[in-house]
Parts: structure tokens; C-alpha cells; sequence
């Protein structure tokens, strides 16, 4: 027996190795455990990497009807750990993840953010904004997140995509929010969304038009702009996906979110994230285990992008 067999490493995504990603790497697991702590009883969510790599040892890298090799191989995938952070400092937070993110975007890997909650999203689309120009955004969630702010609360986990298109981060008119249901804490959430520049499909016209049409329509707009894909898993319905940091009923089945992320198929994604899993209110793992499905589903997509899996 080897040394190396005597011992086991660092608990990463799906076993992948840890460290910053070397030549040829094209994608990288980044890890953010951080919410801003606001959330009046379901904070949680920066437990959510750690969890979601737990749960990932249950998923496979085989695929048979779909890609029966090794995708995670294929992408010289690897695992570059967590954001060195605390939580609840928001500015030193957004600087730190910036800053760890760009360091993957810089080395031509796809990061793969797992948040946290869903204001992780700005730092990350800053370090793909940096290097990606005409960057859009395609935003899956229950709510639109580019909601108004007060000065005195401008980051947060509902102000994201506001802050994302007044600095300029992403083609706000080019952007979509998909999957947008439920009630809101405030009036006129949609109209302040429109009014920056995004798209809006709600839910019931995501299930009225189908995904592929609604794809579709998206694909021809970028028309092969770099997109960066942002997943809050509360597009999931509560009884799938419980632990999350907003759940809102009415939404995804597992089966219906994973041909969503199918249908993605072309689309140049050069950074994701996904986020929202707060572990404290998850049932058995449902969430985060089915949110590390989604990222190996995301992974395929990936390798299928970039033209590596075989005919």
C-alpha cells in the first residue's frame, strides 16, 4: 500500500482534487460560506458549501443515457475550496470572494460558485465581469433579486442584480429572470426590475411557453454572448428543495429544474453560481443534496458546451 492510500484528503465536491486550477483545468468549484445574517430566523447559508459537498458523495460521475464518461476528468475539474471570509462583514466579504473568484476567471476555468446566499452572486459577477465583456445574466429564481435599496442597506441578499446593472457588471437589457413567483415584501418589485433593464418571466409564463421556447428566445437574444448563470435553488418548490433561505411554494419540481438546466445547451456560460441552501432548515439533506446534483448536471452541460463530450 502507498502513502497516499493511508489517508484521506480534504472533503471535496465529488472527490475532486483540491487546489487552484493548473493548465487545462476548465472548471473549479469555489466554496462562499457566507449570508449577510439578516434573515429575522433562517439564517444558515453560509453552511450551505460544506453541506453540498457532503452530500455530493452520493452523487456519480456516470452518466449512461446522457454521458456515460467521466466529465469531471474530462474538464480537468478540481475543487479550490472556500473564500477565506467572515460572515456578516458584507464589504470585506464582496472583496475577498471578488478577488478569490478572479483568480479562477484568470486561468481560463469556469467558477462554480456554491453560495451562501444569493448576494454572493454580485463579487462573483464582478471577477467575470473583469475579463468578460457584454457579460449577461440569466438569472433562475423565485424572486428577481434587483429589488430598490435604501444607502444605508445597499447590499443584500434581495439587491444583487441592482447593483449588477447600475455598476454595469451585465447587460441589463440582454438579462433575464426566470422562474419569478410568490409574494414580495414590498410593492412594484417588477416594475423597479423592468425599469433597469431586465427581462422578467414569471413563473406561469415559464410553464405556459415551456422551456425550450423560453430558451430558445434567450439564446437568440445573447446570440453567443458570454452569460454568467446564477441558480437560486428556491426556484425549486419547498417540497424538494425545504432548505433554503426564502422558500416560496408553486415552484420546480426536481425533475422540471433539471430539464431547465438541460435545455441550456449552447449557451457560452463562462461563470455560475448556485446558491441559497441554508442547512439549519434543510430536511435530510434534500436541498443540498439535490443541489449537488444540479452542479454535476451543470458540469456536464459544461463539457457538452465546450464541445468534450464524444459524438
Amino acid at each position: 500500500m502507498s502513502e497516499a492510500a493511508e489517508f484521506i484528503g480534504p472533503e471535496t465536491f465529488m472527490g475532486l482534487p483540491a487546489g487552484l486550477p493548473q493548465p487545462g483545468c476548465r472548471a473549479a468549484i469555489l466554496g462562499v460560506p457566507f449570508d449577510c445574517g439578516t434573515h429575522p430566523f433562517r439564517v444558515g447559508a453560509r453552511q450551505g458549501p460544506l453541506e453540498v459537498r457532503r452530500e455530493s458523495r452520493l452523487i456519480r460521475r456516470y452518466h449512461p443515457s446522457l454521458a456515460d464518461v467521466d466529465v469531471l476528468s474530462l474538464l480537468g475539474a478540481v475543487d479550490a475550496g472556500d473564500v477565506a471570509l467572515v460572515p456578516g462583514r458584507i464589504d470585506d466579504a464582496f472583496v475577498r470572494i471578488e478577488a478569490a473568484a478572479a483568480r479562477i476567471v484568470e486561468t481560463g476555468a469556469v467558477p462554480i460558485g456554491i453560495g451562501g446566499d444569493g448576494s454572493v452572486s454580485l463579487p462573483l459577477m464582478r471577477a467575470a465581469a473583469r475579463k468578460h465583456k457584454g457579460l449577461v445574466a440569466l438569472h433562475i429564481d423565485s424572486h428577481t433579486d434587483a429589488y430598490p435599496y435604501t444607502p444605508d442597506d445597499r447590499y443584500n441578499a434581495a439587491t444583487q442584480f441592482t447593483n449588477a446593472a447600475q455598476e454595469g457588471l451585465v447587460d441589463a437589457s440582454s438579462s433575464w429572470h426566470i422562474g419569478v413567483r410568490g409574494f414580495t415584501y414590498c410593492s412594484g418589485v417588477l416594475e423597479h426590475t423592468r425599469g433597469l433593464g431586465f427581462r422578467v418571466i414569471t413563473i406561469e409564463d415559464l410553464m405556459r411557453r415551456g422551456f425550450a421556447q423560453t430558451v430558445a428566445e434567450f439564446s437568440d437574444t445573447v446570440a453567443g454572448r458570454p452569460v454568467y448563470l446564477c441558480w437560486d435553488m428556491d426556484v425549486f418548490d419547498p417540497s424538494v428543495a425545504p432548505g433554503v433561505c426564502t422558500p416560496a411554494w408553486g415552484g420546480l419540481t426536481a425533475r422540471e429544474g433539471i430539464e431547465l438546466l438541460r435545455s441550456l445547451s449552447g449557451l457560452n456560460i463562462v461563470a455560475m453560481d448556485f446558491n441559497t441552501i441554508s442547512p439549519p432548515q434543510d430536511v435530510n439533506g434534500m436541498a443540498a443534496q439535490l443541489c449537488s446534483h444540479m452542479i454535476m448536471e451543470a458540469l456536464v452541460l459544461l463539457a457538452a458546451n465546450l464541445g468534450l463530450l464524444p459524438d
